[in-house]
């Protein structure tokens, strides 16, 4: 066959999966000090506490171990204090994560055992970068040459009088 500058699937795969993997690798979550609320709209992350596990149990399931998401509100009133979350990501005790679209959570602050900031991380995206400008590289370099695959036809030693043909799959 001749050169074939179209990707196999698993290229593509693997094209994919590193553009992924690069984008989420640009934040880390980082410990918030417990007395100091955020701002409406931060990213936060919060470790749900056993009680909260079961009260929540019954909307999210009984294993979170950690829910993340865009603060939208939070209420005082009660005296327990409460955060509004638009979900993004839940993460279970045994492993795992769960992807949420920003449904709308309530969590009474005594649910929280710790609290995180979603912040962007300068290290991990110049290393997400090299990698994904290397697997960029990698895939044009491939394109370039056929992914491996030569020219298959056999050539003929008299030239002069020969035509070339091309090889149907």
């Amino acid at each position: 066959m001749g050169g074939s500058r179209v990707a196999t699937p698993v290229a593509r795969a693997i094209g994919v999966a590193a553009a992924c993997w690069s984008l989420g690798a640009c934040y880390v979550l980082q410990p918030r000090p417990a007395s100091d609320v955020p701002p409406i709209g931060s990213r936060i992350a919060v470790d749900v506490t056993d009680a909260g596990r079961v009260a929540l149990g019954g909307l999210m399931g009984p294993e979170i171990a950690q829910i993340e998401g865009r603060l939208v509100g939070r209420d005082n009133a009660n005296g327990a204090g409460e955060y509004e979350l638009a979900v993004t990501t839940v993460r279970l005790l045994r492993g795992g994560e769960q992807v949420w679209k920003g449904e709308r959570v309530t969590i009474r602050r005594d649910y929280v055992a710790r609290m995180y900031d979603r912040e962007f991380s300068k290290g991990r995206t110049a290393i997400a970068a090299s990698v994904g400008a290397a697997v960029v590289t990698y895939f044009a370099t491939q394109a370039l040459t056929g992914f491996g695959h030569g020219d298959d036809a056999p050539t003929m030693s008299d030239s002069a009088n020969s035509r070339r043909r091309p090889v149907r799959p």
